[in-house]
């Protein structure tokens, strides 16, 4: 594997100007956090990724793989066997649970993923080796992780379910045509897919966003390199699309469609109880979605092109075409995950 300059990356993750290095550690594990359900779709299918800092997660049925290259140019990898949920819990095999189950577990082991890239991006290779009384390498703090994740949390509570019901509210006091149960709820879900294409523009002017794009770019064309049954390779996988029709960012847009039709049948009015059922419904309409794009996966014609268009679309702004050294990253988790698939019995067939 050629050895690739790695300027680009240790300056942008170094250089943190006036701004404490904490703060700016927060902030940029904040904004790829908010990245994750756009760049994990969270089907259980054959063969799937997402994008990290510097790096790409490969997952098989029963095995993951997050490679990471470091400032210096070295790629290490985090690897081990996994259970689906179904197959530990069986309730998770039912309608609506399974998707929970599904959905929960990839977003956990992306978040897992993100954790360890982003430790590998404080690795310069200046540290002591293990075992050793020097230096030890940086890590982000269980605290912080923690910090990260419930702000992030809320964060996404207020800017996509408070603020649309808000403006939406108040929009319907100033025009009584649109005060209505329904008409309120319509203009709500319109709001909130503005500012979820707004805010995902704005976060994609940030390099650092801008490079996992090109990751997650990477994570799609060696996808379909694999699929094609056509050996993986740098050259090969170079010759696909960066859009896939699996990606976290169609089920996104099925998730604020369907919500836009169960919150419009949801019998309650005033806001207060309007807020309430945003909250209480967000596993249910989960649930649904997964059905949906599940349903439509199954019967690969129009209803599957309708539901995956808009999302494919959307990719022109999460996906951006990967350099070789990207792709050689993707690969090598993919490789990785394949590696131990096979050593606990597993053989993934190309249909």
């Amino acid at each position: 594997m050629p050895r690739i300059s790695m300027n680009r990356a240790t300056r942008r993750y170094n250089d943190t100007g006036a701004i404490p290095l904490q703060v700016t550690r927060f902030l940029r594990l904040f904004a790829h956090t908010q990245m994750l359900p756009i760049l994990e779709g969270g089907e259980e299918t054959l063969v799937g990724g997402q994008a990290v800092m510097e790096g790409v997660m490969m997952r098989a049925p029963h095995s993951y793989c997050v490679a990471v290259r470091k400032p210096d140019g070295e790629i290490v990898t985090e690897e081990q066997p996994i259970l689906k949920v179904s197959e530990k819990y069986p309730i998770f095999k039912k309608p609506i649970l399974r998707g929970l189950g599904t959905l929960g577990q990839a977003m956990n082991l992306g978040y897992r993923a993100l954790k360890f890239s982003a430790n590998a991006a404080l690795d310069d290779g200046s540290a002591a080796p293990a075992g050793s009384d020097g230096k030890k390498p940086m890590e982000i703090s269980s605290w912080m992780m923690t910090a990260n994740l419930v702000f992030s949390f809320a964060f996404f509570i207020f800017l996509y379910k408070f603020v649309p019901l808000f403006l939406a509210t108040q929009l319907g006091s100033v025009v009584p045509e649109l005060s209505g149960r329904f008409a309120t709820n319509m203009v709500d879900g319109v709001i909130r897919m503005v500012i979820f294409l707004a805010f995902l523009f704005l976060l994609s002017q940030l390099k650092d966003i801008r490079r996992v794009f090109e990751y997650h770019g990477a994570e799609h064309k060696v996808v379909f390199n694999f699929e094609s049954g056509k050996p993986v390779t740098v050259e090969n996988a170079q010759k696909f699309t960066t859009f896939h029709p699996r990606c976290g960012t169609s089920f996104l847009l099925v998730v604020m469609t369907i919500s836009m039709i169960v919150y419009a049948l949801v019998p309650v009015d005033g806001f207060a109880a309007r807020f309430a059922a945003r909250i209480l419904l967000l596993p249910l309409i989960a649930g649904l979605s997964y059905e949906l794009i599940r349903f439509a996966a199954k019967r690969q014609g129009s209803l599957m092109g309708l539901l995956t268009a808009p999302g494919l679309w959307l990719q022109r702004i999460t996906t951006k075409p990967p350099d070789d050294s990207e792709a050689a990253v993707a690969i090598c988790a993919l490789e990785h995950a394949m590696a131990l698939e096979k050593s606990q019995g597993g053989e993934l067939v190309i249909a």
